[in-house]
């Protein structure tokens, strides 16, 4: 009598766990990090300062600086802008200073200026005796 139990009738359970996915994953996943890794170093580390943009005082008129891109130099108050060079500028601003003290000063750099015209502007600006120079740019971030 053959029995639930009986030898004969018993299968052999195929207990096997396929492993071939499991390594097709994990190479896909091998690729991605080999290709992400390399991007995730590329760029500078920037401490930024932590700062809260205040707007700007209007009960002064601020006297704006204005670097061109062929490089020239305006110096104006309210919207009257007068070219001058970078040896000006210094006695200029000083003497608008002497008019209006404590009216702020702003750089207005066109977007195809050199970097380091700005600095040198703004190192003329201090040697002239302005304690704090204001950059302006156009609304959105958009140059």
């Amino acid at each position: 009598m053959q029995g639930p139990f009986s030898r004969r009738s018993r299968r052999k359970l195929a207990s096997d766990i396929n492993v071939v996915p499991f390594i097709d994953v994990m190479l896909v996943l091998l690729v991605i990090f080999m290709i992400t890794a390399p991007m995730m170093n590329q760029g500078v580390n920037v401490d930024l300062p932590k700062a809260s943009a205040t707007p700007v005082d209007e009960s002064k008129p601020a006297i704006v600086v204005s670097v061109d891109s062929d490089g020239r130099y305006y110096v104006g108050q309210k919207g009257h802008d007068q070219l001058t060079t970078l040896e000006q500028l210094g006695e200029q601003v000083q003497d608008i200073l002497k008019g209006a003290p404590g009216s702020p000063v702003m750089v207005r750099g066109d977007s195809h200026v050199a970097y380091g015209d700005i600095v040198v502007l703004m190192a003329t600006l201090q040697r002239a005796g302005v304690p704090n120079v204001g950059l302006l740019s156009a609304p959105g971030g958009k140059p």
